[in-house]
């Protein structure tokens, strides 16, 4: 599923647009249980790093509305401008996480629905990443599948990668640079069968 895997920042380049419109036809924040709990972790007024921050909507704008600053960062050039046009003071710049090295850290680094995208390979090398940018005591969530494996679903018809490792190598990976598991639930449905893991900093 190689091929599949490096033609993820192309599709959602192509369908910027129909990805947005179909995010927000949803009309509700589901995610909104765990961004509570990530923010309970965070300081008043901390800096959140949106990794896959599409156009902001509808994540970055909740976690602005509780105060935060939101830094997005996006390999899409097109979801990067919908996000600046959207969330005008908050920063946001276009770059692929794989090779991310920002000059700063931050209080909270999220990456919900962009970090499964990655094939293991790369997902393992990308903690390392998590961990770079990450102020003392930084929270961290992100999604990922429910076991190990590579799936290929679909957006506007064309194939989209996702890919994921067992819990166990998770919980390593995040021992290994410093993080503790806060809560995880696999396939919760609350917010339509995601696996998230939420972590912090010792």
């Amino acid at each position: 599923m190689s091929i599949e895997s490096e033609n993820i920042i192309d599709l959602y380049e192509r369908h910027a647009d129909a990805w947005v419109h179909a995010r927000l036809m949803e009309g509700t924040l589901y995610e909104k249980s765990w961004l509570d709990r990530f923010c309970a972790l965070l300081p008043d007024a901390g800096k959140i790093l949106d990794c896959g921050c599409g156009a902001g909507e509808p994540i970055a704008r909740y976690l602005i509305q509780r105060g935060y600053g939101v830094m997005g960062v996006d390999s899409s050039p097109a979801m990067v401008r919908m996000f600046q046009a959207r969330l005008p003071e908050q920063r946001a710049v276009v770059a692929d996480i794989r090779t991310l090295c920002l000059p700063e850290t931050f209080q909270g680094i999220l990456a919900w629905d962009s970090f499964f995208h990655l094939d293991h390979g790369n997902q393992r090398k990308i903690f390392r990443t998590f961990r770079n940018h990450a102020a003392p005591g930084a929270a961290l969530m992100f999604t990922s599948g429910p076991a190990h494996g590579e799936v290929v679903g679909q957006l506007e018809g064309e194939p989209l990668y996702h890919a994921s490792l067992d819990a166990a190598e998770y919980r390593q990976l995040l021992g290994e640079q410093g993080f503790a598991v806060v809560d995880h639930h696999a396939e919760d449905q609350s917010c339509f069968g995601r696996t998230v893991w939420l972590a912090q900093l010792l």
